[in-house]
């Protein structure tokens, strides 16, 4: 139901604008496809959260994630249900894991520190985590998220080590390090994507 919204919505936005080709006609359908199909998956997310007792912090989670989460991109899954499933599972999991184990005292301080470590080392290697279906080749743009990462990544842990609220400073440090693991190679294989460069060419070439 979805792709077919999406494929009339895109038809219709190339009809308004014929100089669309097919390449940016699938950039648009790939782009309205996540935008769509957010919006049923988010509300499905916070009901099935509703009915945990954890749709505050669900919602929380969704909100601390968004800066980090669209600079540092990640990949995506191929289908609509795999992605309602991962998606359910990972912000409800966040919350309900930052319920139960509790990082308090310098134990909070040394996660958040080797955490920092290795997401900075990974958004250095991966990040913006682009797709084949949305690639970012060019290198002043793929230069300018990854800055955007580095700093919505290190300001978001100082605010976990800042707030005395052990489960939103959880929250941060569990969303931030799952996401971070979620722009990475072996992540990108084990679900089978690819990198947008790989598949178009190596970023560094593409200047303007």
């Amino acid at each position: 139901m979805i792709d077919k919204i999406c494929m009339f919505l895109t038809n219709r936005i190339r009809k308004e604008m014929p100089d669309i080709d097919d390449e940016k006609a699938e950039v648009i359908n790939y782009g309205l496809q996540n935008i769509i199909g957010e919006i049923p998956k988010t509300f499905l997310v916070l009901i099935i959260a509703y009915f945990l007792g954890i749709w505050k912090e669900t919602l929380l989670t969704f909100l601390l994630l968004i800066p980090y989460k669209s600079a540092s991109g990640g990949l995506h899954l191929k289908t609509h249900i795999g992605c309602i499933i991962a998606t359910t599972i990972f912000y409800c999991g966040v919350p309900a894991l930052s319920k139960v184990i509790i990082l308090d005292g310098i134990i909070k301080y040394i996660a958040i520190a080797m955490v920092w470590i290795f997401g900075m080392i990974m958004i250095k290697l991966y990040a913006p985590a682009d797709t084949e279906n949305v690639p970012i080749l060019k290198k002043k743009d793929r230069r300018r998220q990854q800055i955007i990462a580095y700093i919505t990544f290190t300001i978001g842990l100082l605010i976990a080590g800042i707030i005395n609220y052990n489960i939103i400073s959880n929250i941060i440090i569990f969303s931030y390090i799952l996401q971070t693991l979620m722009i990475t190679k072996l992540a990108y294989r084990l679900t089978n994507n690819k990198y947008g460069y790989e598949v178009y060419g190596d970023a560094s070439t593409q200047n303007v």
